[in-house]
């Protein structure tokens, strides 16, 4: 698709070559990772519009890639893989890949699925890969959260919640959609567990947990996350 980015991740250094020289040939500008951790970076600061990423990393694996994509963007991601289990593409798809293809491919299918990822994208619907709140640093796409430059320990449930609210800073998240995204459609009247959660979050992140300027509560409908 002439003008598209695609950004390729994979560690086999050969074939990351032959990739990016068919790629160009076929209009596409191209960058390219070895590392999940050099994946994220370029994610982040290169926007691509599709992102072309093998499962097996030598930092992180695949799927904590996708996740880390996942907080912040939903630019596609197509799977490259030489696993070819049921259950590889099933955690694949759902960590939030758009597709899985297995190695060895066809270079004309691969084409073909990057071109249909692009065209079934959102536009816009991305954030910033890292938000500045006060003294907080939130990195949506490493997962992790800065308070005076030095990093909070969050459990996943915790996490989930922050990634949800800073997604939405500045908006009003209703109750029902936290406890969907964060817990799953089976917890949307467990609202004591909204309680419970963002009193711990307020402890870590909150200079002044009684008086939060960032975890704003509104009663009986929701919360906000302030900037």
């Amino acid at each position: 698709m002439s003008g598209s980015r695609v950004l390729v991740v994979d560690d086999e250094a050969a074939l990351v070559h032959a990739l990016a020289i068919n790629l160009r040939a076929h209009g596409w500008e191209v960058a390219s990772a070895t590392t999940g951790a050099d994946a994220l970076d370029l994610a982040a600061s290169w926007h691509p519009d599709v992102v072309l990423l093998d499962l097996g990393l030598p930092d992180i694996s695949g799927l904590d890639v996708i996740a880390g994509i996942r907080g912040w963007s939903r630019v596609p991601v197509v799977v490259l893989s030489a696993r070819q289990h049921g259950e590889d593409k099933v955690d694949a798809l759902d960590a939030g890949a758009d597709d899985y293809v297995t190695k060895p491919f066809a270079m004309n299918e691969l084409l073909a699925r990057l071109r249909a990822a692009v065209r079934r994208a959102t536009p816009g619907d991305a954030t910033e890969a890292v938000v500045e709140a006060g003294e907080l640093t939130i990195d949506l796409a490493r997962r992790r959260v800065l308070r005076a430059g030095v990093e909070v320990r969050l459990s996943p449930t915790e996490w989930a919640l922050v990634e949800v609210l800073v997604r939405n800073r500045g908006k009003l998240v209703g109750r029902l959609q936290l406890l969907q995204e964060v817990w799953g459609p089976a917890y949307s009247t467990e609202t004591s567990y909204l309680r419970v959660y963002t009193a711990q979050l307020r402890r870590k992140l909150e200079r002044d947990p009684a008086h939060p300027r960032h975890i704003i509560t509104q009663p009986g409908v929701g919360y906000i996350f302030e900037v």
